[in-house]
């Protein structure tokens, strides 16, 4: 078992894991980002507030989900939080700041903030679309824009204690980050609606029941052991098979099945290797770990070296 505990900062991490210093990852504010044997593991590191929104928050998920994404070496992310609680989702004296609350005066103030929740629906959707896998583990609540998030992830994991909640409804207004979109391709249409209309909080053992959580632990340390070995697991396969195979699902989820069997079958032609699948068989044969190259680090204009 890796010992998380002795992972090393992002900005220490060995050279074929090179920081960009465009986005310094010691910036980082409320949250770290840690990376070992192929796996990072952001987490929400101010307990004291709940592990609220606010401004810094998006800052420091910005970068570090660019980071993540700009890599080759990392092939599964766990997102996880600390203290009682996951996260109370949005800081509620975000909306006495005047540089954030929405200016509802004038045509052009509510169209600015058509923008700006398009830029805070970004981030989120940056954590759906990331190249690897993505396991969150949650305790506590997981209120408001904490669900947003954690709608875009993969696989979730949480404690007994763990409930969600459409938050928003209850400070009167619509949730708008996207747990209304998403949660309908993953729960029945009647739930998503009982939630987002009541407010309610959701225990983790009937999200269980749903299919909103793969498991559920009895303690943090047992679910973050969970979803460590899980993202273990996954690293050890071939990377850009695991790429392939969320390219797959991504596409599935919003299309129908014929044109997905058709993407299916670009996507396989595009990436097959004969080498991955032996090296796999013959990796189970020998009862050995697999050795597979890391996706390409992704091409980026500060990174071509380009005046």
């Amino acid at each position: 078992m890796c010992d998380f505990a002795k992972a090393r900062p992002l900005s220490r991490v060995p050279c074929h894991m090179p920081t960009s210093s465009s986005t310094p990852l010691a910036s980082l504010s409320v949250m770290q980002l840690l990376v070992q044997d192929h796996v990072a593991h952001l987490q929400l590191s101010k307990p004291d507030s709940l592990n609220t929104m606010h401004p810094g928050f998006w800052r420091d998920l910005d970068t570090a989900l660019a980071h993540i994404q700009s890599q080759g070496d990392v092939r599964a992310l766990v997102i996880s939080s600390t203290g009682k609680h996951f996260s109370a989702g949005m800081a509620l004296d975000t909306f006495a700041n005047p540089d954030f609350i929405p200016q509802d005066q004038s045509p052009e103030g509510r169209a600015a903030l058509t923008e700006f929740l398009w830029v805070m629906q970004q981030a989120f959707t940056r954590i759906e679309q990331l190249r690897i896998p993505v396991i969150a583990a949650i305790q506590g609540g997981c209120i408001g824009g904490a669900l947003d998030m954690v709608c875009c992830a993969c696989i979730r994991y949480t404690t007994q204690d763990a409930f969600f909640c459409v938050q928003e409804i209850n400070i009167g207004m619509v949730a708008d980050l996207g747990s209304l979109q998403r949660l309908p391709k993953l729960l029945p249409m009647g739930l998503v609606k009982e939630l987002a209309y009541t407010g309610r909080r959701w225990p983790a053992q009937a999200a269980l029941q749903h299919g909103f959580v793969n498991q559920v632990f009895e303690t943090q340390d047992a679910m973050l052991t969970a979803a460590m070995q899980c993202a273990q697991e996954i690293a050890a396969k071939p990377p850009i098979a695991i790429w392939g195979s969320k390219q797959a699902l991504n596409f599935a989820r919003d299309h129908s099945v014929q044109d997905s069997l058709w993407q299916m079958g670009w996507l396989q032609a595009g990436i097959w290797s004969n080498r991955h699948v032996m090296e796999s068989v013959q990796a189970m044969q020998q009862k050995r770990s697999g050795e597979f190259p890391g996706l390409t680090p992704q091409r980026t204009f500060s990174r071509m070296g380009l005046d």
